[in-house]
């Protein structure tokens, strides 16, 4: 705590001098991603709060830390004792950071923030909002200044991604790249997303947490593309491999003056939701600015054969993971010294014994009993749950295979399940079954497919607070757009090949959380006078907790639903186990029917 002490007080040593009166520092990196390096945590560097989300304030007299609810308990915890307020997003109460800015400021303040951590869109905003105020904002990097021993970017070399697993070369990326840029009248695309980059030039590294990425820039031209990357990434291999890809090479800082000289006369496209300002500024100002949608953020998502094939073979790997994992669980439970992390790395170990696999894609939420209601619960050593025989456990996991990447979140009863729980988890399931067999025409969005999930629980006056569905990549972000299926709108429409989670769920707070989530793809359906339909093919491959299920509350058509998909569980993954694993998942793939009364 005194640590945190004394860097807010040298941070606001360089404030003074540099004339600051407050300083935001997002928790993010200049690739706008979802996992960032230890280099660029600042946010947790100046607070103390490890949490994925949160942003820090400081003035010359206060400081706050801004999350969401998700990190209530944690960020408290962690902010005790060191001048920061913990400021609770969401809650009536508690005032946004620009106008809780506006009451700690006077007329010709200025406000410093470091323009690499705030993409082209929100600088201008926040610029924009508080010069309503008569407040300045400047880009600068003040933690640069006073932050000692800081951790250098990661420099381990970056791989090539065999186009076996791809399915298309760089090249053939780049032709659909330009092509798209012609549309849009670019001559000159700026590309900072990391995943953007990885897919473009099929390379994958281990530079974050979870997502195989490298850290990079990229700089596409008509007639010429380079790859911006730290020297040391590059082997005598991937260096041969990018010239014949036609890939020029660059130092990663070196963007910076290269974008200083494009000529005046370029049409340059940027993705203002992703390209930090910093980069932005460097654009000469006499440049046409063409600012879009990452084209590369739609090619993206509709994937092709080979990945969709890769795909499945995970999913079949993934299941057979899970299936070990399950049965390792029961036999268990009883033991009294099971808890949330030391299922979520057993369940590790059981992926890890999967051929082609890399890492997880996400951290483990394993909730149980009150845990499950969290929707991104963490477990965290010291105040982790013990798994008991009873309740419910909650759990959502996922693989990087270099096949691809999965997510799958179960919910189990680990005891005698009451009946509410089962009401719950079967209004949970009759929402995901009427998504997964849900027939669209084309053009349609999934914000209008939302409703479907969760009418049987409105008609209820039920409901839950997260999307229905959120896009995954292949071998990259298991977060990925443009796609989603969720109440917010989205102009996005649902296209063939587009891979993306179906997940609605029930929480009771302070009692359990329940979620069932599968991962499907968009499938072309039938075509009729009125034109065509599309549909959902689910990919996933686990059986759902029987014990959890009315089955009185599912129509003949829905109970039909579950056994097709336990009949194609079982004979996917059967062929993977032995004798005593098959036996296991047959009955739990067991025919599910109604007894006359």
């Amino acid at each position: 705590m005194e640590q945190i002490k004394i860097r807010l007080a040298s941070l606001r040593e360089v404030m003074q001098k540099a004339g600051i009166s407050a300083c935001i520092i997002p928790g993010i990196d200049p690739h706008a991603s979802e996992y960032i390096a230890d280099y660029w945590k600042e946010r947790e560097w100046i607070s103390g709060f490890d949490g994925s989300a949160g942003t820090a304030v400081v003035t010359l007299q206060s400081a706050g830390l801004w999350t969401d609810s998700r990190y209530f308990l944690h960020a408290a915890e962690q902010l005790e004792g060191t001048g920061f307020e913990l400021m609770k997003q969401g809650l009536p109460e508690t005032l946004e950071i620009l106008p809780w800015l506006a009451t700690q400021l006077n007329s010709g303040d200025r406000v410093g923030v470091n323009a690499q951590m705030l993409s082209v869109n929100a600088y201008a905003s926040m610029k924009s909002e508080l010069k309503m105020i008569k407040v300045e904002l400047i880009s600068i990097d003040l933690p640069a200044l006073v932050w000692t021993n800081r951790p250098s970017l990661p420099l381990q070399p970056f791989y090539v991604f065999n186009i076996l697993y791809a399915g298309k070369s760089t090249i053939e990326k780049l032709a659909m790249l330009r092509d798209e840029m012609k549309k849009v009248h670019a001559d000159v695309f700026v590309i900072s997303a990391l995943d953007d980059i990885a897919w473009l030039f099929n390379i994958r590294s281990n530079d974050v947490n979870y997502n195989p990425v490298v850290i990079a820039y990229a700089l596409i031209e008509n007639e010429k593309v380079t790859l911006f990357v730290a020297p040391e990434k590059i082997t005598p291999e991937t260096n041969l491999y990018l010239k014949n890809e036609g890939v020029e090479v660059a130092a990663y800082l070196q963007i910076y003056e290269t974008l200083k000289y494009l000529s005046g006369t370029k049409s340059v496209l940027v993705d203002g939701s992703k390209l930090n300002h910093a980069l932005f500024e460097s654009i000469p100002s006499d440049c046409a600015i063409r600012n879009a949608m990452s084209p590369i953020f739609k090619l993206k998502s509709i994937k092709n054969e080979v990945e969709m094939a890769g795909v499945r073979r995970a999913m079949q790997k993934d299941g057979v993971a899970l299936t070990r994992f399950f049965m390792w669980l029961e036999a268990n439970l009883a033991s009294s010294k099971l808890t949330e992390i030391t299922i979520s790395n057993k369940l590790r170990d059981f992926r890890t014994q999967q051929e082609n696999y890399v890492s997880e894609s996400f951290g483990t939420i394993a909730g149980f009993a009150a845990h499950g209601a969290i929707v991104h619960y963490g477990a965290q050593p010291g105040t982790e749950s013990t798994l008991k025989a009873e309740n419910i456990l909650l759990l959502d996991s996922g693989g990087q295979y270099l096949d691809g990447t999965t997510d799958i979140t179960r919910t189990v009863a680990l005891g005698n399940p009451t009946e509410r729980q089962k009401t719950d988890n079967t209004l949970v399931l009759k929402g995901h079954i009427a998504l997964a067999t849900a027939q669209f025409p084309v053009g349609t969005r999934g914000s209008q497919l939302d409703i479907l999930a969760r009418k049987v629980m409105w008609d209820l006056g039920l409901n839950y607070g997260h999307g229905t569905g959120h896009g995954v990549g292949h071998f990259l972000c298991v977060h990925e757009g443009p796609q989603s299926i969720r109440m917010d709108e989205n102009p996005t429409v649902l296209q063939p090949g587009m891979m993306i989670s179906n997940e609605p769920g029930m929480y009771r707070t302070n009692e359990y959380g329940i979620r069932i989530e599968n991962l499907v793809q968009v499938v072309l359906a039938q075509k009729t006078e009125f034109g065509q339909f599309l549909q959902f093919e689910t990919l996933t491959l686990f059986p759902l907790d029987q014990e959890l299920i009315d089955v009185y509350m599912l129509s003949d058509k829905e109970v039909d639903w579950v056994n097709n998909y336990h009949k194609k569980v079982f004979e996917a993954l059967s062929p993977m186990l032995n004798e005593e694993e098959t036996k296991w998942l047959e009955l739990k793939c067991n025919i599910l029917f109604k007894i006359p009364f």
